[in-house]
């Protein structure tokens, strides 16, 4: 055999082989964000007609193509959808419907509603966030109309190219607001989790996600509650957590719990993803993070493994023209680094402040990989 004749040959099986692989794995990227909230500000900078039209999609114009690419995008909507004004920011958030409008724009697929501003527009704005967000196309999850509506859509059931996966909710409380009957928001209760997370297994998904609403703001570590509830959400069935509320980013790291067979389980815990779009001001709270990772399985397998996967650095910038409004933005810190022109308007001293901020990012989760 010519030496020729046999390097054909193996470049020949290689790529046989490559292509065998491929054909065998089916892959799937799915995209986390953290709290998506509407302050007073973010109101008056959208509004066109006051009380009457209002326009979000500009503050997520430059993120967009990072949403978008997901195969899906889940993110946090921390406020109400009323439907009618009045408008208003914090204590009690109440949001146009034009935001959701611009979420689905840019890419999003699902929103958890179940955090501590679920009943911030009482029994009529609970069940219109949940109504707004259906119409649009958005799956669901966390509040309901009612418990029939729970019964029928819990746990989250998510088909997405070949892949199944549950998507469980839950707040740890609604700032002392009562929830108006016949709503429903799931708030953290163990012995309730563990009836869902026996629900979520049986219905044999190939990947269980919790997304909890948790922790104490504005603090940078974990405390030992969240990583309790980690380890009861991982033990009972869960393959992930991701966590929001705090405001600021938190770790991201591995933790394992014995299920109740005393098999050791691991699970991958993001312990809050901070603010995607918010007007708040204190340290570390003006931006977040998206986690995004990869979901693998050998076709016709039913479970999934995790593949690859990282976080990448958002930051909040207001942009402050010198006629008109004030514009907010959420922007892909990475892609501005390699980008500086991407953004030509933004002053030096807010990029300095960007630095900062995925600066502290960084070191933060510097046992995660940034994705790249």
């Amino acid at each position: 055999m010519s030496v020729f004749f046999r390097r054909f040959s193996l470049a020949t099986a290689c790529l046989c082989l490559a292509v065998s692989l491929s054909a065998q794995w089916d892959t799937l990227r799915v995209l986390f964000a953290g709290d998506i909230m509407g302050h007073e500000p973010q109101i008056r900078s959208a509004e066109i007609v006051p009380n009457k039209e209002y326009n979000y999609s500009p503050c997520f114009q430059h993120i967009r193509p990072l949403i978008s690419a997901a195969d899906l995008a889940i993110g946090n909507l921390e406020l109400t959808l009323p439907g009618r004004p009045p408008y208003t920011g914090y204590p009690m958030f109440r949001s146009p419907n034009a935001l959701a409008v611009a979420l689905k724009e840019a890419g999003f697929d699902v929103l958890a509603t179940a955090n501590n501003h679920s009943n911030d527009g009482r029994g009529s704005g609970l069940a219109a966030t949940v109504r707004t967000l259906r119409d649009l196309g958005f799956l669901q999850t966390g509040t309901f109309e009612n418990q029939q509506d729970r019964a029928a859509r819990y746990p989250l059931m998510i088909s997405k190219d070949g892949f199944k996966i549950a998507l469980l909710n839950y707040t740890y409380g609604a700032n002392g607001v009562p929830t108006d009957p016949p709503g429903v928001v799931n708030f953290i209760d163990t012995i309730q989790i563990k009836k869902d997370l026996a629900e979520a297994v049986a219905r044999q998904p190939d990947f269980i996600i919790a997304f909890m609403h948790w922790g104490l703001e504005y603090q940078l570590e974990e405390n030992k509650e969240q990583q309790q509830l980690a380890r009861l959400l991982i033990g009972h069935g869960a393959d992930m957590v991701v966590g929001a509320h705090p405001h600021v980013v938190q770790p991201i790291k591995w933790e394992s719990a014995r299920n109740a067979q005393g098999k050791e389980r691991k699970g991958l815990v993001v312990y809050s993803l901070g603010n995607f779009i918010s007007n708040q001001q204190k340290p570390h709270t003006d931006g977040g993070a998206l986690f995004q990772f990869e979901l693998v399985k050998n076709k016709g397998v039913r479970k999934a493994q995790l593949g690859r996967y990282g976080y990448l650095p958002v930051y909040r910038y207001v942009h402050k023209p010198a006629t008109g409004k004030s514009v907010f933005y959420a922007l892909p810190v990475a892609r501005l680094e390699a980008e500086p022109d991407l953004f030509p308007a933004m002053s030096a001293a807010a990029r300095a402040a960007m630095k900062a901020y995925a600066e502290g990012v960084r070191a933060r989760l510097k046992d995660c990989p940034e994705w790249r």
